[in-house]
């Protein structure tokens, strides 16, 4: 028996080689895993996966029989060696296969670690049979038997690790390479252990050493399969970058057009449908209404007071309002039924299968009932009330675009009746609607074609009872509607913004006005004009105001403005701020209607205004009996005379009223019963004809 030995250096080679193979298998599989759709791409790296893994395993074997010694010279069959490179490449087909399927059962796991290490088993013992050895080598049964065994438990382990570590994240490339070591030190286990079951008889003659000799042999096989390793290896590892790249960034667009078709479809704030879902919606239930019968409920409806909410609270609180109520809302009609937002703070209600308004009438009057609970916003208790407006599809309205529309209509009706109600569409409704609609798109209109107009109501006061001052009010006469109110378009146009370039079109008029009457060498008169908080929350305002009465060549001593109690405490410490602005320019700053908001003694001190205009709802009271409105009138004037404000009351209309006023030494007073609003040029006339002292005992009934 001839006794072998071992260069340990090619053993250490071996030993390496069989790591690096591990380390790629493991690499290639979870990159074939990858690859989900089957294709071409994934067949051609299959193949080349499969042949880099079998060259691998199969130089490591040869490897390690190059390290073997023998007292003879030694030599390889081309053809045989071949066989068992094919083979090592089969088994790792095999092998990448397994591991890149979804799930790995217990059968296919042992089914696939017999098969795989009995093929490696099959390459080891063929490579052996390409020595050619005369006579033929000898094997040890049970060592043969171990070495197959430890084959299959190593394809076993290799296959479990494979593909328990496929996708994983964390820590992969250390996890990776102590499972190449552990599957390195397996495989190479099995091949020693297969060499020392092998027996070679003294006289033994190697019948291949003229064919593929040792030392060319450890030389190509150890530099082929290093750089087929390494180069697999690095496309893997770019490939598998871009194609987790490119799902990364597949995933991205999908969630991006999830995230798309939620904002398309939903409210971004509250969660609930957005109009486009809702538009879609009501053309559903109009094509499964039944002919003839009422088919379904449109319920529109908008908070009252919202506005001044946001206003004084903020945007975010305001938006934390709308969800709280979206919740609410929710709960207070069926689950079947849809709820969708608009915009702001409009809200509408899709009730289908209830049939008339017998059936809705409960839901509305529920809602009205639970929308009056509190609100705890930011630790600040909050009621706010609903107004609802009711359609019902086909009779009030046969397009999605006319039922929401008269929708609008009934709700706008039940804000005009008082609020926190409903109402159901009627058809004098729809003319209101219409209305309401021409003013909010005529705004733009009458500024830009000319149709405002400023009209002015004097004031009278002073040591000689004469005329103070006035008031300038803007008039609107549309094209279509006629002579439109202020109390119907101001709102509209704090709503829509257009109140900013108003106002500054009646500053300019004003200053336009009163140029013009300083070169007919009229008396002087200060004019007093009406600020909404909407233009006091512009940047800069008090220095764009004072560029237009400058440009005007107007004095801020000619001009005066006043705002209302309840919009300077909307936001107070705004408001103080731009008071105190506005008198820095040198203008006189006025609170108006005051009594009828909420404003504490505190407030008042901190605006410091020029004048307190006292709400003709008090003034009203002068006329009832009993004095308390007396009292009330005084207690204001002492007050304000107090605080060295001169005092205005406006709304005079009674002759009782006046005489009251004149006892309580109210500074100034403005009503019909002195002079109606009048045209610039009646005004004009009115201030060449009053020119000397009047008193308060003569009102001028001839323009009221």
């Amino acid at each position: 028996m001839i006794h072998g030995s071992y260069d340990l250096s090619l053993v250490a080679l071996s030993l390496l080689v069989a790591m690096l193979a591990s380390y790629t298998a493991l690499d290639l599989a979870d990159h074939i895993r990858l690859l989900r759709a089957a294709g071409l791409k994934r067949f051609c790296w299959l193949m080349g996966s499969a042949a880099a893994m079998g060259i691998g395993i199969w130089s490591m074997h040869f490897v390690g029989m190059l390290a073997f010694r023998m007292p003879m010279e030694l030599g390889y069959d081309l053809r045989i060696t071949i066989n068992s490179l094919l083979i090592a490449v089969l088994v790792s087909g095999f092998a990448l296969e397994v591991t890149a399927g979804e799930v790995l059962t217990r059968v296919r796991l042992g089914f696939g670690g017999v098969l795989m290490g009995l093929g490696v088993a099959a390459m080891h013992y063929t490579g052996m049979a390409a020595m050619r050895m005369r006579p033929g080598i000898q094997y040890r049964p049970g060592l043969v038997l171990a070495s197959i065994g430890i084959a299959i438990v190593a394809s076993w382990v290799a296959l479990w690790i494979a593909f328990t570590l496929r996708g994983s994240e964390r820590h992969i490339l250390w996890q990776r390479c102590g499972a190449g070591l552990a599957m390195g030190l397996a495989i190479a286990g099995m091949h020693y252990t297969g060499m020392s079951a092998a027996v070679f008889r003294s006289g033994s003659v190697c019948g291949a050493h003229d064919q593929v000799s040792t030392g060319w042999l450890a030389f190509a096989v150890t530099c082929s399969t290093l750089c087929v390793l390494g180069l697999t290896l690095i496309f893997s590892m770019l490939d598998t970058r871009f194609y987790v790249q490119a799902y990364s960034m597949n995933a991205e667009l999908e969630a991006l057009n999830q995230r798309l078709l939620l904002l398309a479809t939903e409210d971004s704030l509250t969660g609930l449908p957005n109009r486009s879902s809702l538009l879609e919606r009501i053309e559903r239930a109009m094509a499964r209404a039944p002919e003839g019968a009422p088919g379904f409920t449109l319920m529109f409806m908008d908070l009252d007071g919202f506005k001044s909410i946001n206003d004084s609270l903020g945007h975010s609180a305001g938006d934390r309002l709308l969800q709280a109520f979206s919740l609410q809302l929710r709960r207070a009609v069926r689950a079947q039924d849809t709820v969708a937002r608009l915009s702001g703070d409009e809200f509408v209600v899709l009730l289908e299968d209830l049939g008339g308004a017998e059936k809705v009438t409960p839901i509305a009057e529920d809602v009205v009932q639970r929308m009056q609970q509190e609100f705890v916003i930011d630790e600040t208790p909050l009621r706010v009330t609903v107004s609802i407006g009711i359609a019902i599809y086909p009779q009030d309205g046969a397009s999605v675009e006319a039922l929401l529309k008269n929708a609008d209509a009934a709700m706008y009706d039940a804000k005009q009746s008082g609020r926190n109600t409903y109402r159901y569409f009627d058809v004098a409704m729809s003319k209101a609607a219409d209305r309401t609609f021409l003013i909010h798109h005529g705004l733009t209109a009458a500024l830009e074609k000319g149709q405002l107009s400023l009209h002015f109501q004097p004031k009278f006061g002073g040591p000689e009872q004469g005329m103070v001052g006035a008031e300038a009010l803007i008039r609107w006469q549309h094209p279509e509607l006629g002579a439109i109110s202020p109390m119907d378009f101001i709102p509209a146009a704090e709503r829509t913004g257009q109140i900013v370039p108003m106002g500054n079109w009646v500053i300019a008029e004003v200053c336009r006005h009163i140029r013009h009457w300083q070169h007919a060498q009229l008396p002087p008169v200060k004019i007093a004009i009406n600020l909404s908080l909407e233009q006091l929350r512009q940047l800069d305002y008090v220095n764009k105001v004072r560029a237009i009465t400058d440009a005007a060549g107007v004095a801020p001593e000619s001009i005066l403005f006043e705002i209302t109690e309840t919009a300077a405490m909307r936001d107070a410490e705004l408001t103080a701020e731009v008071i105190r602005q506005f008198q820095l320019a040198g203008f006189e700053m006025a609170i108006d209607d005051f009594g009828t908001g909420y404003s504490s003694l505190a407030y008042l001190q901190r605006f410091r205004v020029n004048q307190l205009k006292i709400d003709r709802f008090f003034i009203n009271g002068l006329d009832g009996p009993g004095g308390e409105g007396d009292a009330i009138v005084a207690a204001i004037i002492e007050m304000a005379h107090s605080l060295k404000m001169v005092v205005v009351a406006e709304g005079v209309e009674t002759g009782d009223q006046l005489a009251q006023l004149k006892r309580l030494e109210c500074d100034e007073l403005q009503g019909f019963l002195l002079a109606r609003p009048l045209s610039s040029g009646d005004f004009q006339d009115f201030l060449r004809g009053r020119m000397g002292p009047e008193s308060f005992l003569e009102p001028v009934q001839d323009h009221r």
